[in-house]
């Protein structure tokens, strides 16, 4: 897209509808979004955005073989986009939404050049925040995404203003949920039988 970034300050607890439907017309169309996670914010667009999921690559500098994760809104939309057995389903649904990142085999409905390129794995989260929960629920996919941590930096940034002021002209729309936290999710890799310990966040890992 090629407009100017619209900035949009919606109630973290209460989300109003207007104002989620102007983020839901920006990403409809093509547009890339900075939106609030419970681990600071992260930058996201429709799953079929090639052309997002390449601007996402650009501005966290990322390279094809980094997952990118898909951000969905509960667990029957996760496993449709994921091969998930008993033993894991149930490990999932004790932590989510929550803030962990799991990785898992993909199925067929991840277009290929969002995974892994070797192992066929895809990242995907289930976040507890109000505001990208209600924004979810206005579609029938996940979001793509990936945190909003830059170059060089260790953690999320956390301050929607501050992102308007370093990304403003290369997003198309900034979703404005306060501070929301700057520590970023647990990984787990639970693409085989057991999980295993990727990166320790702000979720407590237990095998």
């Amino acid at each position: 897209m090629a407009t100017d970034c619209i900035f949009i300050s919606v109630h973290p607890e209460n989300p109003q509808e207007r104002l989620l439907k102007q983020v839901v017309e920006v990403l409809e169309a093509g547009g890339l979004i900075a939106y609030p996670t419970e681990s600071g914010y992260a930058l996201g667009c429709l799953l079929d955005n090639k052309e997002g999921a390449d601007r996402i690559r650009q501005i966290r500098q990322l390279s094809d073989k980094h997952d990118l994760t898909l951000m969905c809104h509960d667990l029957s939309h996760l496993s449709h986009y994921a091969k998930v057995g008993n033993v894991q389903f149930r490990y999932l649904k004790s932590h989510l939404p929550g803030p962990y990142t799991f990785i898992l085999e993909a199925s067929r409905e991840v277009p290929r050049r969002l995974q892994n390129p070797k192992r066929k794995t895809i990242g995907l989260r289930i976040t507890p925040n109000k505001i990208t929960q209600s924004l979810l629920s206005y579609f029938d996919k996940p979001l793509m995404t990936a945190s909003l941590i830059m170059p060089g930096e260790q953690f999320p940034m956390t301050d929607a203003w501050e992102i308007k002021e370093t990304l403003g002209h290369s997003l198309d729309a900034i979703v404005d949920g306060g501070f929301c936290g700057y520590e970023p999710t647990t990984i787990i890799d639970f693409s085989e039988d057991e999980p295993v310990l990727v990166r320790q966040g702000q979720g407590v890992f237990n095998a």
